[in-house]
């Protein structure tokens, strides 16, 4: 019996932070969940690619575009259910008895990981529980991770080909069918601490109110890597 999930990671220019990604895969390689690993690159110029294949993984290359990356990830992956999730993601130990469990349990719903950051203090913990609570409201975004079934990601459309805020797309596609895991995934703080917490939750906010707005998502991804 072939193991069920396909992970997939869209990724541009990611060679820092995907080997850790990639390691944590090693438990679910080991527990026989995982099937494959698809890196979706969008043109990487850091030798993403190659860093990719040396771990095993399948490396597909198109335009970069967030959402045309996770289709095109997705519309090559042969696994029964698919796991998605971010270069700058890693889940942490313990995650594959949650995979586990909800593919026995939920067959019908996707699942998300809860978010913690890599980096401590009372503005990362603020950030991660907002971050828990919105998604516990059916809003869950793609650094934490998104686990389904394939049929269930076939029947809601998949991901739009946007370049920005298709974890937000898809998760309108999967209101009522979304359920928090009971594992983590740490996610990188670099741009908060970069940018500032505040501030960088501040645009995070205001870029989601404006694309509830109808604002399109190519001008938001143009506002958004300009900020």
């Amino acid at each position: 019996m072939r193991a069920p999930i396909s992970v997939v990671i869209p990724t541009l220019d990611a060679a820092k932070v995907l080997p850790a990604c990639l390691g944590a895969l090693v438990e679910g390689v080991q527990a026989d969940l995982i099937r494959e690993v698809i890196i979706s690159d969008g043109g990487s110029q850091d030798g993403t690619g190659q860093l990719a294949e040396g771990w095993g993984a399948e490396v597909v290359i198109g335009a970069p575009s967030r959402g045309g990356q996770l289709r095109r990830g997705c519309a090559v992956a042969q696994g029964d259910w698919l796991l998605v999730l971010h270069a700058d993601t890693v889940l942490a130990p313990g995650w594959a008895a949650a995979v586990q469990s909800h593919m026995a349990h939920h067959t019908a719903a996707a699942g998300w990981f809860h978010l913690r950051f890599d980096h401590g203090g009372v503005a990362a913990r603020v950030v991660a529980s907002w971050a828990n609570l919105r998604s516990r409201m059916g809003l869950p975004y793609g650094d934490q991770g998104l686990l389904l079934s394939r049929a269930l990601y076939e029947a809601v459309g998949g991901y739009s080909d946007q370049p920005l805020m298709e974890d937000v797309a898809l998760a309108g596609a999967l209101r009522g069918r979304l359920r928090a895991l009971q594992a983590v995934a740490v996610t990188s703080a670099e741009k908060y601490r970069r940018q500032g917490w505040l501030r960088r939750g501040g645009r995070n906010l205001w870029t989601l109110i404006r694309y509830m707005m109808g604002v399109p998502p190519a001008k938001l991804a143009e506002a958004y890597r300009k900020a």
